[in-house]
């Protein structure tokens, strides 16, 4: 009997082993992609290439990427983001240094004195966010800026760099110990990541209506890439379910009397955020599916919105699902891969069975 026992543990150990191991291999290079609010391009493409052969993609006018399964009423969606917060080039200086705008929310002060890649059209150009006089003075700092090493207007430009130029910082994915894992953009290339897990290992046949699973462009700017979703698609979906980070309380940062939902133990019913409510029943079915499956899942609430927000005004729920993520929007990100598998157990739960 003990001898049985432990060759079962053994058993769920390498399976779990084996699943963090094939939700690294998709989240990594998906990290490591770059994809600024506007130009997810690569990362669309990344995306295409990680899906299972069978999956038929769609790429629609907001540069928003399609997949459909199944077939009838009601029709469930699921929606995760490509784009990553980063900066545009607004101008060039005499100097040659970049002036910059903002794509997303987020402390310019952990930029600065950073490394820096401008994205142009004949590659990658590397610089400097430039250090501000933010240190010791109580002043507003100027707005970042970042030197690619000219000092001319036209030595710049003769790089490939131009106004519209998008502009993010070196990152790369790296695995911390046991399984947790660090790097920049897991907003939302988890939610990403999940989505084409749940699609290789989903069981097409059980599916009794219609599934879309959409990855959306420009959500750090304003939902832009739902907004088109949601029309196109109007009245006809029955739910929605945003796929995003949770961010949680799970810092030595925060205090724990809100948004609490610590790493490591599962994905997390977003059940209301700035955005959207998630009616309580809706939260109970979701609960009930994960429970059926057991699959870890927690519930909170957070600060943030959720692409399904946008679907709501044509009569569609918004049952948001999100993952605990540490040091949302900086360099330094923090995830617990067991939550990743965990995600993308209850994406694929929710459309075999709800």
């Amino acid at each position: 009997m003990i001898g049985a026992s432990l060759l079962l543990a053994a058993a769920v150990w390498a399976q779990d082993t084996s699943r963090v191991a094939e939700a690294q291999s998709v989240l990594a290079p998906l990290v490591e992609t770059y994809g600024v609010s506007g130009a997810e391009g690569p990362v669309r493409e990344t995306v295409k290439r990680m899906l299972p052969a069978w999956a038929q993609t769609e790429t629609d006018t907001a540069g928003n990427l399609w997949v459909r399964v199944g077939k009838g009423d009601p029709l469930v969606v699921f929606v995760a983001h490509l784009d990553e917060i980063g900066f545009t080039v607004t101008g060039i200086r005499d100097d040659g240094s970049l002036e910059l705008r903002t794509r997303g929310g987020f402390f310019g002060s952990l930029w600065e004195a950073q490394p820096a890649l401008v994205h142009t059209e004949r590659g990658d150009v590397a610089g400097v966010f430039m250090p501000r006089d933010s240190g010791v003075t109580r002043h507003t700092p100027p707005p970042l800026r970042v030197d690619v090493g000219t000092t001319s207007r036209a030595a710049t430009m003769a790089l490939g760099v131009s106004p519209g130029s998008t502009i993010t910082m070196p990152k790369r994915y790296v695995r911390l110990a046991g399984t947790r894992a660090t790097g920049r953009s897991f907003d939302d290339r988890v939610g990403s990541t999940a989505q084409i897990l749940a699609l290789r290992h989903l069981d097409r046949a059980a599916l009794k209506h219609q599934v879309i699973f959409i990855w959306s462009t420009r959500e750090e700017i304003g939902l832009e890439g739902a907004q088109a979703a949601a029309a196109a698609l109007g009245t006809t979906a029955r739910r929605v379910h945003a796929i995003d980070t949770f961010v949680s309380a799970d810092s030595p940062l925060e205090l724990a009397n809100f948004a609490v939902a610590p790493l490591g133990q599962g994905a997390v019913a977003r059940s209301l955020d700035n955005s959207s409510i998630t009616p309580p029943a809706y939260v109970d079915s979701l609960v009930q599916v994960a429970r059926a499956r057991r699959v870890s899942l927690q519930v909170g609430t957070t600060n943030g919105g959720n692409d399904g927000s946008v679907f709501t005004p044509f009569g569609v729920v918004d049952v948001a699902i999100g993952w605990p993520l540490r040091y949302s929007h900086s360099p330094a990100e923090v995830v617990d891969l067991r939550d990743v598998v965990s995600l993308a157990d209850i994406i694929q739960a929710v459309a075999e069975t709800w």
